[in-house]
């Protein structure tokens, strides 16, 4: 059922509970919280601008990281509402709490257009939670609710579940925003009969986290190729040697049943032929959680089937990346989600970036609908520059997987059909 959106409803004079995703990276610099990327924040811009031109009260409400219930001013929204101010051009006020006295008098001082953050909605454990009591205390100074926040629409939390339940009630608008709007249409419509051929790209650490994405995506797809060190359960599941590379035992069976049911529907199911090889070596030095931190060794190409058994895989290899970039350079439609290796490290990033580039160039020369699922694909793409060649990038991480598992999201559910 298609859902409402901010196109359908007119919201002048309204005052608008806007849940927006700004779960920014942030780090500290000189005493003060520096934004690092601010892919998200810029995502709202045409929700806000839309809702601004049609006169509304917008009071926009996120999370971001995990204080646990707890206020933590490492994590406070209010470097955030400065960010927003200068890319909008116009003020945005702050208030250092989202429910109570001082929220309900800003509020109730805002004109036709004006915008008010929140501060931090985990700050109370109550929204995690979903609890009523706090859903209620949030919807008080609001007449319509809208949903931006795809990357927390898995969640059922107060501000994305909880909050559309008491607005409804009181008989006002819960609607999707345009960010919402494209992901749904983007990660949903567009995928339900692609434009063949159509080419899946997973990679990514496990094969647990994309069990039932594989699943569903092998009804669909016509080639699918795997890496990152999924690809690696993937390789012991064929009887290969993987040395120390990362990989689920467990899952082992998991991967053949996927290799099969590609087998039996026709679908192409590509694993790496060659890879980037380390050695992996124990330090003295420990990491945040308190392990020996791993330190990559004599790096160098390997192109035998196996892996040996003093090394680890850590990037698809050159043959791979050109048998992939060939198979991307013939799709119709693109889906991409999970790197090829750890790309973090530019000594194992060629063959994510040797992805990005093919993905960009079917889009661009090939006219491919390629669509990103969120995560670190994007991330991959903003680093190689390439992010404004490709068709659409989620903003979605975990519920991006879910909503293309099939899973209906609590975010989505509370939203009102047109």
């Amino acid at each position: 059922m298609a859902k409402l959106t901010i196109k359908d409803v007119d919201l002048n004079g309204k005052r608008v509970f806007v849940r927006v995703d700004y779960n920014v990276p942030m780090e500290e610099k000189d005493g003060d919280m520096i934004i690092n990327d601010d892919t998200r924040i810029r995502a709202t811009i045409p929700t806000l601008d839309h809702l601004v031109n049609q006169g509304a009260k917008i009071i926009l409400a996120a999370h971001l990281g995990r204080p646990k219930g707890k206020k933590e001013p490492s994590m406070s929204l209010r470097p955030v509402a400065q960010k927003l101010s200068d890319l909008l051009g116009r003020p945005v006020a702050f208030v250092d709490d989202c429910i109570g006295d001082k929220v309900s008098q800003t509020a109730s001082a805002l004109k036709n257009g004006d915008i008010l953050l929140l501060e931090n909605v985990r700050f109370y454990a109550e929204e995690e939670a979903n609890d009523p009591v706090f859903a209620t205390r949030l919807a008080e100074n609001a007449d319509a609710y809208v949903n931006d926040a795809f990357g927390a629409a898995h969640r059922a939390h107060a501000s994305t579940a909880g909050i559309a339940k008491v607005i409804s009630e009181k008989g006002g608008s819960c609607a999707a925003g345009l960010l919402m709007e494209r992901e749904l249409q983007f990660l949903g419509d567009e995928l339900e009969s692609p434009q063949r051929p159509f080419v899946v790209i997973l990679g990514g650490a496990k094969v647990s986290d994309k069990i039932a994405v594989i699943d569903r995506l092998l009804e669909k797809a016509d080639s699918l190729l795997i890496g990152g060190a999924m690809a690696y359960t993937f390789k012991l599941a064929k009887g290969l040697k993987v040395g120390k590379s990362l990989v689920e035992p467990d899952k082992v069976d998991v991967a053949k049943a996927a290799m099969q049911k590609a087998e039996e529907r026709g679908v192409e199911l590509l694993l790496p032929t060659d890879n980037t090889v380390v050695t992996p070596v124990v330090t003295d030095k420990l990491n945040s959680k308190g392990k020996n931190i791993l330190e990559f060794q004599n790096p160098r190409h390997n192109t035998d089937p196996d892996i040996p058994e003093s090394e680890e895989g850590v990037d698809i290899g050159e043959n791979t990346a050109t048998t992939y970039k060939a198979k991307i350079a013939s799709a119709k439609t693109i889906l991409w989600n999970g790197p090829m290796g750890i790309f973090e490290d530019p000594r194992f990033s060629k063959g994510t970036f040797a992805v990005a580039e093919a993905v960009a160039d079917a889009t661009t020369n090939n006219g491919a609908k390629s669509i990103i699922g969120g995560g670190d694909s994007v991330k991959a793409l903003n680093q190689s520059g390439l992010g404004d060649k490709v068709t659409f990038m989620s903003t979605g991480g975990g519920a991006s997987l879910e909503f293309l598992e099939g899973k209906e999201l609590p975010g989505v559910a509370a939203l009102s059909d047109q």
